[in-house]
């Protein structure tokens, strides 16, 4: 009778032991499979903001060299009639191209303020309406040249570009603020 006894004591430890060892195990594994799912989720998170980054970046340049090839026309515009000594007919024809180049930077404007964040969506916002009203100025300006009658000699035009400046500056540092925010993130 002790020997079976014994013998039943030694089945259960060795049942309880494996029984013991199998929920060890299964623990084991649980802990495994959430550490692998938290570095997945890590690193879907990081190739997210690295996506984004890129995706911003490119609307950022993009957005600003659509601005800087409608102002540098409007610029060059504004200088030929500064330069002119008479009275010359309106060309309605390189308006048009200025204002067809206001288009493109305002329809990259979108992009960037569809990729935001707000701050550089508000900005990107206001720098469209400096450079509208820019070139709304030299429009203007070309009007009042072509009837022989400049009141201001072009200070309006100046302070509109000076703001579009200012904001373009704002524009660039967050921006730049913006990029380096998702970089230390990644």
């Amino acid at each position: 009778m002790t020997a079976i006894f014994v013998s039943v004591v030694g089945v259960l430890g060795t049942v309880m032991g494996a029984a013991f060892t199998a929920f060890v195990a299964a623990r084991t594994e649980q802990r495994r499979e959430r550490s692998q799912n938290r570095v997945q989720l890590n690193e879907l998170r990081v190739e997210h903001q690295r996506w984004r980054r890129e995706r911003r970046q490119a609307a950022y340049l993009s957005f600003l060299e659509a601005l800087g090839t409608a102002d540098r026309d409007n610029q060059a515009f504004f200088r030929e009639l500064q330069a002119r000594s008479s009275p010359v007919p309106l060309d309605e024809t390189r308006i048009a191209a200025i204002r067809l180049k206001f288009k493109d930077a305002e329809s990259a404007g979108l992009v960037v303020i569809l990729e935001g964040p707000e701050t550089v969506a508000e900005a990107a916002q206001n720098l469209v309406d400096q450079l509208s009203s820019l070139v709304q100025g030299v429009r203007e300006y070309a009007e009042a040249a072509t009837a022989d009658s400049l009141g201001n000699g072009g200070d309006t035009v100046h302070e509109a570009g000076m703001r579009f400046i200012a904001e373009r500056r704002a524009l660039l540092g967050l921006a730049r603020d913006v990029l380096d925010e998702v970089a230390k993130h990644v």
